[in-house]
């Protein structure tokens, strides 16, 4: 009997990430994620779905982050009415990501139609919080290691990814069929998250290429950022850093009271978390000490001396300040989230500092300011970028290239065919190139909207 793979987000690019599995008359999807960046891409989310939601048996997510989960309110304003399968701290970040997603979404389009910068009239959100609210009463957590029955021959076990708090690659059983999905493997020797583990042995294999074609930087992250730090504050500067709320915020936290601590950062330099969904991601990571290294104490001090910004008026009073300080707020790519505002005040200035940490999907204002644009559009208007700009890119939760050959050569077998996925296209081509040179392996770079019979 013949297993169909349809890839419908994830090819080609590092976002919407949506696999449909189809056997026997019966349909599983894999990720139900949103496209970012390109306009061409984010265009996407608008479409119709490619197959009747109502006919979708269940959904499974590897992880929280809106790449993989954002589509799941549309998916249910569709038709769809099935469970959806994720680990417990998958869910609980879930009912951070998937609201705020739905109210940035209302804030933009009301700010739009209030600034008149938008081609529709009126602009409209792909959802609201109250769809995005709705959705999560179909999150069924699972346990790590511990196969999970779908259907009557359809079998899944979440294996730890490392990445983010609950992150999973998925081994699927269906029939005579097996298939691995990657999800997005984290580091090895995180300081925080634990490292990923790989599938014993799948038939066939979606892997994730974000950095498969390249190393990251060697340089010690602390090192830089006391640096960048001590250079931006002698100008009398601020340092924006855009952070994912969740995962990537934790890991900054981490390091800037690992710096106060060690009396590497100047003298009485406030630190803010501007960002409500980091905060509570802040707090849900404290509660999971099961799912990541910190030991007890290390989670309870986690954020000491970090100032939590809660509500818009002490952003906007946050954005008016001139003394130096350090803003951690989302978004991580700058696509939206309080984060545009300081940038907007901030980014025309060459006394401060814009410091990003990790990838920036191509047509993000993230991508654009590392690859060193003179401005970049916010809210309607064009904003000069006169501030230092950094990337740390060996604080991503993603594994480069080496690391991406170390979990697929722990594989006991190889799989018959590897489809490399979730990546730009040179890094996608970048790993498929390396693990048919290095481990002899089968690989396919598959299209958007690509099919397959897992024969």
């Amino acid at each position: 009997m013949t297993t169909k793979l349809t890839f419908l987000g994830g090819a080609g690019t590092v976002t919407g990430s949506k696999y449909l599995v189809e056997r026997s008359g019966r349909r599983l999807l894999v990720d139900c994620g949103l496209f970012q960046g390109f306009k061409a891409l984010r265009l996407r989310n608008w479409a119709p779905p490619p197959f009747p939601a109502q006919d979708i048996s269940a959904v499974i997510l590897t992880h929280a982050h809106i790449d993989h989960t954002g589509y799941l309110p549309l998916l249910m304003k569709n038709g769809f009415r099935g469970p959806v399968y994720c680990t417990a701290a998958t869910k609980e970040l879930c009912a951070i990501l998937l609201p705020d997603a739905g109210h940035l979404q209302e804030r933009e389009a009301e700010f739009a139609n209030r600034r008149g910068y938008s081609k529709h009239h009126p602009a409209l959100p792909l959802y609201t919080e109250d769809d995005a609210k709705r959705a999560l009463d179909f999150l069924h957590p699972v346990p790590f290691d511990k196969p999970c029955r779908l259907l009557d021959d359809a079998v899944a076990t979440f294996i730890h990814a490392g990445h983010i708090l609950g992150a999973a690659s998925v081994l699927l059983s269906w029939g005579d069929r097996t298939i691995a999905f990657s999800g997005d493997i984290g580091r090895y020797g995180d300081p925080l998250m634990p490292d990923p583990v790989t599938p014993p042995h799948a038939d066939y294999l979606l892997m994730e290429s974000t950095y498969g074609d390249r190393r990251h930087a060697t340089q010690d992250a602390e090192d830089l950022i006391a640096g960048i730090v001590q250079s931006t504050v002698r100008r009398g500067g601020t340092i924006i850093v855009p952070a994912f709320a969740v995962g990537r915020a934790q890991s900054l936290i981490y390091h800037f009271s690992k710096l106060r601590a060690a009396g590497r950062l100047p003298p009485g330099l406030r630190i803010f978390l501007d960002s409500p969904m980091a905060i509570d991601a802040t707090d849900l990571f404290r509660r999971h000490s099961a799912d990541q290294k910190l030991k007890p104490e290390q989670l309870r001090t986690l954020a000491d001396g970090i100032e939590y910004v809660h509500t818009g008026m002490e952003s906007r009073a946050l954005t008016e300040s001139q003394a130096p300080k350090i803003v951690i707020s989302a978004s991580g790519m700058a696509t939206g989230g309080r984060v545009l505002h300081h940038l907007v005040q901030y980014a025309p200035d060459p006394r401060n500092s814009i410091v990003f940490a990790g990838f920036q999907a191509g047509g993000t204002r993230g991508a654009n300011m590392v690859a060193g644009a003179e401005s970049v559009k916010i809210f309607g208007a064009y904003v000069p970028v006169r501030a230092k700009v950094h990337n740390l890119d060996m604080l991503s939760a993603h594994a480069d290239q080496a690391e991406l050959l170390r979990w697929a050569g722990a594989m006991k077998s190889p799989p018959r065919t590897t489809f490399v996925i979730h990546g730009e296209p040179a890094g996608a081509d970048g790993l498929r190139h390396a693990l048919e040179e290095k481990l002899n392996w089968t690989c396919v770079v598959p299209d958007h909207r690509d099919q397959v019979d897992l024969a």
